[in-house]
């Protein structure tokens, strides 16, 4: 899953960043309402996290400007204001959540969670399922054949990815733009070392994930 923060402060940016890439996510980051803006208009999120008070243009025309050309993506806004007035504001105008600083990691990213499984834009099930792969979304539980599997946020984002692709070769470039950062290096071996880890997990005996040569990897179906 890919959320876009738009914050100019450049410490709570960067807890914002960290905290979210640690769980799994691919994060873009702006530090003004512009270049906010041009990347929410251009690139499909699964949320944003937008503050009110941002350079060149504030959060809320952003999301004025973003409701107005039909961009669905929820949005949660951060705010040094805590009034009521402020939040229903930022409500009216097309926020989906609001969350006052200073606040913890652990409120922010279930709050987000939570816009994306309740998103009109993105009606996916809790759980899913691959022959003998179940992943739920909710829990972060994985089993394989039955079993348990305890896997890494990243491993579990990979994963996530690829059954929502079984049956379907998927190549390095897509993984990395979905479950990592644009700013990786094509050529970086990051994904590979992911998948080798994935493997170990759940394919020990090669039957599931496979090598695509020349092109990336395919999860098919076992049972």
């Amino acid at each position: 899953m890919r959320v876009l923060v738009v914050e100019d402060d450049a410490k709570i940016a960067s807890f914002i960043v960290q905290g979210f890439k640690q769980s799994g996510f691919a994060v873009d980051h702006a530090d003004d309402g512009e270049a906010g803006l041009a990347l929410a208009e251009t690139t499909d999120y699964d949320a944003a996290i937008v503050d009110i008070m941002l350079p060149r243009l504030d959060g809320l025309s952003l999301v004025r400007r973003l409701r107005a050309a039909r961009r669905p993506i929820p949005v949660l806004f951060l705010s040094a204001k805590s009034s009521v007035d402020d939040r229903v504001r930022g409500l009216e105008i097309g926020g989906d959540d609001y969350l006052t600083k200073p606040f913890s990691f652990s409120e922010l990213l279930a709050r987000v969670q939570a816009l994306i499984r309740r998103s009109s834009r993105s009606p996916e099930a809790t759980k899913l399922v691959a022959g003998d792969v179940t992943l739920d979304l909710v829990s972060r539980e994985v089993t394989c054949a039955g079993q348990l599997v305890i896997l890494q946020p990243r491993e579990f984002s990979l994963l996530a990815f690829l059954l929502r692709h079984a049956g379907r070769p998927v190549s390095k470039t897509m993984i990395l733009e979905n479950v990592w950062d644009y700013s990786f290096d094509p050529q970086t071996n990051v994904v590979d070392v992911v998948v080798s880890r994935l493997r170990a997990k759940i394919d020990p005996d090669h039957l599931r994930l496979e090598t695509v040569r020349g092109v990336g990897y395919i999860f098919r179906p076992h049972v």
